[in-house]
């Protein structure tokens, strides 16, 4: 069969130079002794992140190796997609017709046999996205009720099959053959799966509602969907993960909390319960996984009958490691770098490490809050109008805990997280944030285009629109939704415009726009150079930057 996955492949050179890496990782990896042995031990997330970095369409020959348990969950990282980030992710109908025909490329047997072995909902509703199946009987030389004219079957643009007795008839043209084949092999060698499938695509291809009222009950089609993504979430948050709506609502929350002087924190009920939820997990399944952000530089041990397979395991961790695919590495463009960072963070470090020293099962449960706070934020916020990297939530996670310990109102002992948690400190950092960084840089900004002139007509109505947007969402609490009406900053100045996109955010940051605006001749900074706010001395350097704004927009 021939291959037809769609490759968008950039022609600049740089994309030419990142498929070279991409092959040449792909090459070290498939060189690797005993790879069939090596792939079923790689943890889920870690295949899911070798897919990432070589592609989907390269991958098939490290597919194939995969068992089903690993597909399941690759399947819940790379089926799902969201339109904005921080918002629910939905099934993408799409991509699972690149699966299919990725796993077509080891044959039709194997692709079925995948397929045998996987949820048969999940199967079921995404095949019905790509087909509708009705029985051949029932829509061949059919009468109407009275008997004078056949019923005649839609078929759109006409591409259907008929497969045991079933017509398959085409909903949309992507992956139509691979679709085709694998129902073919799943009829031939997997019959019981055949008709649970099939069985399943007429149901949803059959389902209409009836006319009685009723309409907000969901139909066939709607409940599949909607069962495929409650099995998903439960699945997730048995593994650590917060749903968009959990996340987005604690972050909510944490924006507005007030902790009194007598530092008697509340308990974030959405957190609290989460970690319930966990114990209970753990209690009913002591060998359940670690919750929190998957810890995919270790995988699970080889069996032991075979030592080369052990050095296979090593020497391909070593070369995702070599590659930055287990442990991304921080962003290059953060201003800092990594001694930097650490001095600013020295207050959380210290304190977590004096946790560990005098109660390590404090110093445990502390990790966990960290893991379960770069998860919420992955979920539910978004960073340059972008979703967090993993590595970037769990920097930004440490910074604003560091933060709220600098403003906790009262002075910590050396071994306060012994006794206190860290998602009320967290929920303090992300507090000043809100308030002293994003809250206070927008209103700022709308003090300066209040007074602001520009000769340029259609420039000053840009700054009119934008003053008018940013006091709006100022006063609901979300400046960040004027994002895009704040371009007309950029051309007064290019600098202070990046700034400003930094700090008027749902997660603030330092951006090099702030440093490179107090210099003249910087006439341009990279969009990715920021570094999260961890410290009071950094909100400092804010203020200094807001109050020379009116000159920076000097026209």
């Amino acid at each position: 069969m021939p291959k037809s996955v769609r490759r968008d492949r950039p022609p600049d050179s740089q994309a030419l130079r990142d498929t070279r890496d991409e092959r040449g990782l792909l090459d070290r990896i498939l060189d690797t002794p005993n790879l069939a042995r090596v792939v079923p031990q790689l943890q889920p997330e870690v295949l899911h992140r070798v897919i990432e970095s070589c592609g989907l369409e390269e991958c098939g020959e490290i597919v194939a190796l995969a068992t089903p348990e690993q597909l399941a969950r690759v399947f819940d990282l790379d089926l799902w997609r969201a339109d904005r980030p921080g918002h629910a992710e939905q099934f993408d109908a799409d991509r699972f017709g690149v699966w299919l025909e990725v796993l077509m490329e080891s044959g039709a047997g194997v692709a079925a046999k995948t397929l045998a072995d996987m949820d048969a909902g999940l199967v079921v509703t995404a095949l019905a996205q790509h087909v509708r199946v009705f029985d051949r009987a029932a829509v061949s030389l059919t009468l109407s009720e009275d008997g004078e004219e056949p019923i005649v079957l839609n078929t759109g643009d006409g591409l259907s099959c008929e497969i045991a007795g079933q017509l398959i008839v085409a909903r949309r043209t992507d992956s139509w053959d691979a679709i085709i084949a694998v129902l073919a092999a799943l009829d031939a060698e997997h019959p019981d799966c055949f008709r649970r499938v099939i069985r399943g695509c007429r149901r949803l291809s059959n389902s209409t509602p009836e006319l009685d009222g009723l309409d907000d009950l969901l139909g066939d089609s709607e409940q599949a969907m909607f069962n495929l993504v409650f099995d998903r979430e439960q699945r997730r948050e048995k593994q650590g993960y917060a749903t968009p709506e959990q996340a987005r609502v604690f972050l909510k929350m944490s924006r507005e909390f007030r902790l009194g002087h007598d530092a008697a924190a509340p308990a974030n009920p959405i957190a609290r319960a989460y970690f319930r939820a966990v114990e209970s997990t753990t209690a009913a399944d002591p060998s359940s996984e670690p919750r929190g952000l998957p810890a995919s530089s270790e995988a699970p041990p080889v069996p032991g009958d075979s030592a080369e397979a052990v050095a296979a395991l090593v020497d391909v961790l070593a070369v995702l490691n070599d590659a930055g695919v287990l442990a991304p590495q921080p962003p290059r463009a953060l201003l800092d770098g990594p001694q930097g960072d650490s001095s600013r963070l020295a207050r959380i470090k210290a304190l977590m490490l004096c946790a560990r020293e005098r109660n390590y099962a404090a110093f445990s449960i502390r990790s966990e809050e960290l893991a379960y706070l770069a998860n919420t934020i992955v979920a539910g916020c978004s960073i340059q109008a972008r979703p967090f990297a993993v590595q970037e939530a769990s920097d930004a996670a440490v910074a604003a805990c560091n933060l709220g310990l600098e403003n906790w109102p009262r002075p910590l002992p050396d071994d306060f997280l012994v006794d206190h948690d860290l998602v009320s400190v967290f929920q303090v950092g992300w507090t000043v944030l809100h308030d002293d960084v994003c809250m206070y840089a927008a209103e700022r900004l709308i003090e300066v285009l209040t007074r602001l002139r520009c000769e340029d007509r259609e420039t000053q109505m840009g700054l009119n629109a934008l003053r008018i947007q940013m006091t709006g969402d100022w006063r609901a609490g979300t400046p960040w939704r004027a994002r895009d009406a704040l371009d007309v900053i950029a051309s007064l100045d290019m600098p202070a415009w990046a700034a400003l996109l930094g700090l008027i955010a749902e997660c603030p940051v330092i951006h090099a726009g702030i440093a490179a605006s107090r210099d003249s001749r910087t006439r341009s900074v990279s969009a990715t150079a920021f570094e999260f706010i961890s410290e009071n001395s950094q909100i400092a350097s804010v203020r200094e930057f807001m109050q020379s704004l009116p000159e920076a927009l000097r026209p």
